[in-house]
């Protein structure tokens, strides 16, 4: 069970951090994640009895945005793990945790939002699929932001990933 979390955060992960291509034209999402499936990266833990960042309500936002600009000037794909958040700085890596089954996703933030009140973070639809809510809309979930220090080994495990058996 861990090995699959695992294998599932280093998708979500890679693919928000640009390491792996979303779908083109020609491709599909399932070949996408038939290939992410073989890498292996470890994503940082949060330490036991940590206060979250932040608990609320998260939604998903997808293809009437694809295309149109984020705040941090880049255009919105919903196949990257990205979210919009009102006063994290740009480009700060968040595990995302809904809080009804455990999933857990790293994002990145590089927009503004969510414009609904009462939420907390917009994450793209590829998170919000990670999480298992993209049918509901809306989930409670738990943000805990990523030390800058364990961020940067991320990305450098990210610039030499390791296939897995």
């Amino acid at each position: 069970m861990r090995r699959r979390v695992a294998r599932g955060l280093t998708i979500a992960l890679l693919v928000g951090m640009g390491a792996a291509q979303g779908p083109t034209s020609s491709g599909s999402a399932k070949h996408k994640t038939a290939v992410l499936e073989k890498i292996s990266v470890a994503i940082p833990a949060t330490r036991p009895g940590a206060r979250p960042y932040q608990v609320g309500t998260a939604s998903w936002y997808g293809g009437d945005f694809e295309g149109k600009p984020t705040a941090s000037g880049e255009p919105y794909n919903m196949y990257d793990l990205t979210a919009a958040h009102p006063s994290l700085p740009l480009g700060t890596l968040v595990k995302v945790t809904n809080l009804r089954n455990r999933r857990v996703v790293v994002v990145r933030i590089n927009d503004r939002g969510p414009i609904v009140p009462g939420r907390i973070i917009d994450v793209s639809y590829s998170a919000a699929k990670v999480l298992k809510f993209q049918a509901q809309g809306t989930q409670r979930v738990r943000l805990d932001v990523v030390p800058p220090k364990k961020a940067a080994t991320t990305m450098a495990m990210l610039r030499e990933p390791v296939l897995s058996r």
